[in-house]
């Protein structure tokens, strides 16, 4: 691999959007241009836009392969990702065909169930033929577990690898002192507040102290109608982001279709423990680790994770967290990114 690499990464998720795919490509492009990569990052940002339908606050690029052609003979990449299945995913796609330009490919949302859940008529099958046939010229797609590795695999996609996700344990970390001006314990949850996310089956729920939620989201206004003894913080960030979460007792993580969920390593890192369902995501984050309760009775595994926060551990999530270091995450991307894998 040459010591020093062009990398054009395509995205249709970028900022202001918040969440972990944004998060995930800010991190991999900053810590690539550190080991003296040179990155460049496609992204609707100064493109025509529209809102997407239902969910305005992602940004859809419009006339997306307009100039993209050129971008990519200025820059002249030694390696071309496309990190999304949006527009200019797909004009990224086109053109690297047409081109005969080697590329890759991450798998980072269950789209079919996100698209099934916003438009109940669309049939989820339709939504996988299209994502094989998207994902299949690509050299390799890179997908963050191994489980749902072989999940897609049983969906017939072909040329997965894996690209795991990693926490910034300076950033996120325990804070001495930090506190909140609620009743303990502190229930918090971290995302985008969304139909897919599931936030609802954490508010339902009957448990002592205050629910905190963090994010914003189509859902957010109903949500706070209807529960109005939670605390919706609205999108924070940064130093802001972390003492919230240092400041609180338990994470709280309902969501059932994420492929991974970075927010459960920030939680870790600061030294709470996690609650959520026993599904992919959650599964493979903890890793059976006693750090955590699993459990198809969500206020169950909310009490259990209250318990393991209040009693001493052999092994302490902020420990955990540890093991995770973005930079063997930036390391896994390149040799996915640059060396076209066996195919499997």
């Amino acid at each position: 691999m040459p010591a020093r690499l062009k990398i054009l990464i395509v995205t249709d998720a970028w900022a202001p959007q918040v969440n972990g795919v944004v998060r995930t490509l800010e991190i991999l492009a900053a810590d690539l241009e550190a080991l003296g990569h040179s990155v460049k990052m496609v992204t609707p940002q100064g493109r025509w836009t529209m809102g997407l339908p239902t969910y305005p606050e992602i940004r859809l690029a419009l006339f997306a392969g307009h100039g993209l052609w050129r971008e990519i003979r200025a820059f002249a990449p030694d390696a071309i990702h496309i990190a999304t299945e949006g527009p200019l995913g797909l004009a990224a796609r086109r053109l690297c065909i047409r081109h005969r330009i080697a590329f890759s490919t991450s798998f980072h949302t269950r789209f079919a169930e996100y698209a099934h859940a916003r438009a109940p008529l669309l049939p989820e099958a339709l939504v996988w033929r299209w994502l094989r046939w998207f994902h299949r010229p690509a050299m390799a797609v890179m997908v963050p577990t191994e489980s749902l590795r072989r999940e897609l695999a049983a969906r017939g996609l072909r040329r997965l690898v894996l690209w795991s996700r990693g926490v910034d344990i300076e950033r996120f970390r325990p804070i001495p002192g930090a506190s909140l001006p609620y009743e303990k314990p502190i229930w918090l949850y971290v995302g985008r507040v969304a139909v897919e996310k599931n936030v609802a089956a954490f508010l339902a729920l009957d448990l002592p102290g205050t629910k905190l939620v963090v994010g914003d989201g189509p859902a957010r206004q109903a949500l706070a109608r209807q529960y109005r003894h939670a605390k919706f913080l609205g999108v924070l960030s940064g130093e802001a982001l972390a003492r919230v979460y240092a400041a609180s007792t338990v994470f709280v993580f309902p969501s059932r279709t994420d492929t991974f969920g970075l927010v459960l390593l920030e939680a870790l890192a600061c030294g709470l423990t996690v609650a959520a369902y026993p599904v992919e995501g959650p599964r493979d984050v903890l890793e059976g680790a006693p750090v955590g309760v699993l459990d198809e009775d969500l206020r169950r595994a909310c009490l259990g994770a209250l318990a393991l926060a209040r009693a001493p551990a052999a092994l302490t999530p902020r420990e955990f967290a540890r093991a995770h270091s973005w930079r063997a995450c930036t390391l896994q991307f390149l040799r996915n990114a640059v060396a076209e894998p066996e195919a499997g």
